[in-house]
């Protein structure tokens, strides 16, 4: 439910209600959330914003004592939320597939005017260049941070390239590459490792209601106006891979000139190993911190150690696993690093690596206490995911959350979220 727009030092805000009951536009639903579902939104866009990731803000959360029925009878929520814009893919389908030419273009004339002020000549097939470049750049942060979104319909895409509609979403726990976070994706259709193809089908989706406008605008042929939305389309991976470089290089320390094989073999041989083992994503890229200390003080074989123990693949040979881990950091990591030659990498690792993430397993501990009767919880977590994600230590008042940085319980192990979360 759009409440409108306000412009807050020279940016555009448009705030929504999520939660608050029926529109035009709930086909046979209610429009109600329940609080499991809220909580998990309010935390994770501030949380994802914190992270350097494009987001949607939210406002406030507010719970309500209405019965909302969804798998069980639950108490509902109300989440204000907050974006420049709300406009998604699907916005431009849905009257494109009434061939509706007119709305199609006052849609797209809106986000030019207002999101995208600089664009003065080929304005649609600037706006599909602009919407390629945002998303593959966010979907790009997606994976370096370990984010599966879980439903990446057309609907749930942002035209600005903002991470909207926290649904079924997870952080890894193990890395695993085909990891799907919503339990009714029985394909794997947005799985971890399928999230920038999808993104990129999407784009393309997008891109044909903005053809007719192209069309039209430039006076070009059919054919014209397919090359020139299939180069388009065709930036979308350039741009991903150089944004996923450019991310992955600084959270391995490589804050230097970079190196054009940087991300195959430095980056996908560290990632391949944690598959290799299941090992915990957050924890070992926070643990790559320590390894620069650890080689120069010879102790790289307890850093493969706690890695192991962050481990769950059982069927791995841990004892050459780790043998292979050494030899990664001693042959492989350890020597690209020397080319930095910069002082306490470790400590700017930190600032990339976060220690705290919103694991489902943690947002549902949240989610219990609060049904308990602790709210105040959620809001001192808010704190720590957005203040203190790049801690070493939960601060103090927060000495609880010190396990929302270790091993993931064995309830919360590989945890699968629907669609109302």
């Amino acid at each position: 439910m759009s409440l409108g727009e306000t412009v807050h030092n020279n940016i555009r805000w448009e705030v929504q209600l999520k939660g608050a009951g029926p529109t035009p536009y709930v086909r046979m639903a209610d429009g109600y959330a329940v609080r499991r579902s809220s909580i998990r939104e309010y935390l994770a866009a501030e949380h994802m914003h914190a992270l350097n990731v494009p987001t949607a803000r939210s406002l406030s959360l507010v719970f309500t004592d209405r019965v909302v029925v969804r798998e069980e009878r639950e108490l509902g929520a109300v989440v204000a939320r907050i974006a420049p814009s709300w406009v998604r893919f699907g916005s431009f389908e849905l009257p494109a597939s009434r061939a509706d030419h007119a709305t199609t273009q006052k849609l797209a004339d809106y986000v030019i005017r207002y999101h995208y002020p600089d664009i003065t000549h080929n304005p649609y097939i600037q706006l599909l260049e602009r919407a390629v470049t945002n998303t593959a750049r966010m979907v790009a942060r997606w994976q370096c941070v370990g984010f599966c979104h879980g439903v990446m319909n057309t609907d749930n895409m942002s035209i600005l390239g903002l991470t909207i509609d926290y649904g079924p979403f997870a952080f890894l726990d193990a890395y695993d590459p085909d990891f799907v976070c919503n339990h009714s994706d029985y394909s794997g259709r947005y799985a971890f490792n399928e999230q920038p193809r999808v993104a990129l089908w999407n784009l393309t989706r997008l891109a044909a209601p903005l053809a007719a406008l192209i069309n039209r605008s430039t006076d070009s042929s059919e054919s014209e106006t397919v090359n020139v939305i299939t180069d388009a389309l065709n930036a979308f991976g350039p741009q991903f891979s150089a944004e996923y470089a450019r991310v992955m290089r600084r959270k391995f320390g490589l804050f230097g000139e970079a190196r054009d094989d940087d991300v195959d073999a430095v980056v996908q041989p560290f990632l391949d190993l944690l598959a290799e083992a299941g090992t915990d994503y957050t924890y070992a890229m926070r643990t790559l911190c320590s390894v620069p200390e650890a080689l120069s003080s010879n102790t790289v074989d307890a850093v493969v150690d706690g890695l192991a123990l962050r481990s769950q693949n059982i069927a791995c040979d841990v004892t050459a696993w780790k043998r292979r881990m050494s030899e990664y950091f001693t042959t492989v990591y350890g020597p690209r690093l020397k080319m930095e030659n910069a002082d306490d990498v470790g400590a700017m690792m930190k600032r990339e690596n976060p220690n705290f993430v919103l694991r489902n397993w943690v947002a549902q501990d949240i989610i219990e206490r609060a049904d308990k009767g602790d709210h105040a919880w959620a809001d001192q977590m808010l704190k720590l995911l957005t203040d203190h994600a790049f801690d070493d230590h939960a601060p103090m008042g927060m000495e609880d959350a010190e396990k929302y940085a270790g091993p993931v319980p064995s309830w919360g192990e590989g945890l699968q979220c629907s669609c109302s979360s």
